[in-house]
């Protein structure tokens, strides 16, 4: 937060129109729907079976856990627990080696899962309280390998499971116990959301000339490879899109893992990688060397690729529309939130209308020009020509003196303006893409009248009111003649 006294610069310079969304470990793990799970060793010829993974939570904990244990040993245990199987998935631990499953039901290589066993209740209850929850080092993005042993006929340099009833009795709460096992840096992350994907391969080769997230995922892995095998050369730039220096690290990569040298990446040279990167950098052990957000965040943050699912993309998606209602060239898209298909080629279209390079790739310039555009008709359009649709809350908060344009303010102020047409209590704004002393003030006063705290800053609980009344105003009236198409 800025000093109250700072004054704000109203010049914005080109360079400070920020890309919505933020970097958070749940942009990268999600829940799966699903396990699969050997019921042997990894060779051992066995029974694969695929199961809902809050029952495999559920009976794991009920194989492992004894479910007289204090509710705080318990919940610490099935936090191990989750973070384990999300590690194995994560890393794809056993798919990048070749095999059909996700995980073993063999406690000398992962953790104790019998087929078609009962759970206890008391267990049962607090998997279905957590079950999307995992354990992170703070700043990291993979869920650690949370290793752990009973603590008396073995031992570990993880989590002693009798030892947690020691400290749950002590008073120790869930996140305590953890922090007491696996170090002061652990953090829960709650509310990770669902997938059914299950690998991370595309499910199609890619080649020199293609470009999203995809092809940035296994470039990152690709760079940070080359510090352990320096005959790998770097790829320069990495942004996701498949260049001749990207297309060298592949070729080079194949040569020194005896596979293939055609320079594309294929199953199976993408898992090679995904192999090998997480051999280097030890993602698969509890004293993994971390896959750090700020690592990511120069880049990542800076691009938005096909694939990506941030909160920026539906904003993304809604400014194609706008624009699609001015150039011909331009295609609506459906506001999924999934930077798809349809969403690249709308970027394409956008790219090859303003003359910019045709990469399907919103970098800062694509994005840059973008803004600028749908700024320059939204600013022109009253307020009861636009219609919004339900836009996701893109993970920043918005206060006065936050140093440049945002598309997410430009949300607000909509949102504001024809709010205050019913409201006169709420200031009018103007449609500018900064917040300003004006922002601000509507902001704090619409906080008065829904009876939040009047900060005006825009959080996430702001947000969704400022949604819910908008959408009630909106629905509860008529649209009129010649309204903005740009409707959900």
């Amino acid at each position: 937060m800025i000093n109250e006294n700072e004054k704000y610069d109203s010049d914005i310079k080109s360079s400070e129109i920020m890309l919505p969304g933020t970097i958070l470990p749940e942009d990268f793990i999600t829940i799966p729907t699903e396990i699969t799970v050997h019921l042997g060793a990894p060779d051992e010829d066995a029974e694969n079976v695929t199961v809902p993974f809050i029952d495999y939570i559920k009976n794991v904990g009920s194989s492992e856990l004894y479910p007289t244990w204090p509710e705080n040993a318990i919940r610490a245990n099935i936090h191990a627990i989750v973070s384990v199987a999300l590690n194995r998935i994560f890393t794809e631990w056993y798919r990048s080696r070749g095999y059909n499953f996700n995980i073993t039901n063999s406690t000398v290589y992962d953790q104790a899962y019998v087929h078609n066993r009962g759970f206890f209740d008391s267990i049962s209850n607090i998997v279905d309280d957590i079950f999307n929850q995992y354990i992170v080092r703070s700043g990291e993005i993979q869920p650690i390998y949370a290793q752990f042993c009973d603590g008396r006929i073995s031992q570990c340099d993880g989590m002693y499971q009798w030892g947690t009833v020691d400290l749950a009795n002590e008073g120790y709460t869930p996140i305590e116990i953890l922090r007491y096992y696996y170090g002061d840096d652990i953090e829960i992350i709650t509310d990770a959301p669902f997938s059914d994907i299950q690998n991370t391969y595309p499910g199609e080769p890619l080649k020199l000339g293609d470009s999203g997230i995809n092809v940035y995922r296994f470039q990152h892995s690709l760079d940070r490879i080359s510090n352990n095998y320096p005959g790998i050369p770097r790829i320069s730039p990495l942004n996701g899109e498949f260049n001749e220096s990207t297309e060298a690290a592949v070729r080079e990569f194949q040569s020194v893992f005896n596979l293939p040298v055609t320079g594309i990446v294929g199953q199976g040279t993408w898992y090679a990688i995904r192999r090998i990167y997480i051999a280097v950098t030890k993602l698969g052990e509890l004293s993994s060397e971390g896959l750090l957000i700020s690592e990511l965040e120069d880049i990542y943050s800076q691009i938005i690729y096909e694939g990506d699912t941030r909160p920026g993309v539906p904003i993304l998606q809604y400014f194609l529309n706008v624009l699609s209602a001015y150039y011909d060239t331009i295609p609506a898209v459906p506001i999924t939130g999934m930077f798809d298909s349809d969403t690249r080629t709308g970027v394409i279209e956008f790219q090859k209308t303003m003359n910019l390079p045709e990469t399907g790739i919103v970098n800062q310039e694509t994005w840059d020009i973008l803004f600028s555009t749908v700024l320059g008709i939204l600013e022109t359009i009253p307020p009861e020509a636009v219609f919004l649709p339900r836009l996701r809350y893109p993970g920043i908060e918005y206060y006065e003196g936050i140093e440049g344009q945002y598309a997410g303010v430009v949300i607000i102020q909509e949102m504001l303006l024809y709010i205050s047409i019913a409201v006169p209590q709420i200031p009018p704004v103007e449609i500018n893409g900064v917040y300003d002393e004006a922002t601000a003030a509507a902001v704090t006063e619409f906080q008065n009248l829904v009876g939040l705290e009047p900060t005006g800053i825009v959080d996430e609980n702001t947000w969704s009111m400022l949604e819910d009344i908008y959408r009630s105003q909106r629905f509860s009236g008529v649209r009129t003649p010649g309204q903005y198409s740009g409707v959900i």
